[in-house]
């Protein structure tokens, strides 16, 4: 079974003349990725030995091992920066990854199953659980009135529906 990777930033460009790269950052804790060995790139998920990182102005600039150049360096441009889920930051409790929660069984407190939590969307206020069922989609906001429960080692979320949520 391949690794789980997760994205963790996206290549801007080039940056300076020995094959750095200026990178957006996709995480909350890119500061972590200093204790990364292995950064996987593109669609392909290419691994390359990380050398060096550094944060510069709310962005952060790496340097790959196998990147001697800035010529080298450019065909990462717009390419997605990943780590394997493994090495990323341990996050706070009652806080998941996307990757442990995709796939969960979803169950109201009555018992009745729900369906598969499918996708997540993220829409600033708060995140909402895209839920696939028999009786179809259901979109439920990731809030405490609603998530009762999120067991990962049961694969199971236990949520409460709100009127309207149906």
């Amino acid at each position: 079974m391949p690794a789980q990777l997760l994205a963790v930033g996206t290549v801007v460009r080039p940056h300076g003349l020995r094959g750095e790269l200026l990178i957006n950052s996709l995480t909350d804790f890119p500061e972590h990725l200093a204790s990364v060995d292995v950064v996987y790139l593109g669609d392909a998920a290419e691994p390359h030995p990380l050398a060096r990182v550094r944060s510069q102005r709310g962005k952060f600039i790496i340097q790959l091992a196998d990147c001697p150049d800035r010529d080298a360096a450019e065909k990462y441009r717009g390419q997605v920066v990943q780590i394997r889920a493994e090495t990323a930051a341990p996050l706070p409790p009652g806080m998941y990854y996307h990757h442990q929660v995709i796939g969960l069984a979803a169950f109201t407190e009555e018992g009745e199953h729900l369906g598969e939590l499918v996708e997540v969307l993220e829409t600033g206020a708060n995140d909402v659980y895209v839920i696939r069922g028999d009786q179809g989609e259901l979109l439920l906001p990731v809030i405490p009135s609603v998530i009762r429960d999120i067991d990962i080692g049961a694969r199971r979320l236990t949520v409460h529906l709100l009127d309207g949520l149906r």
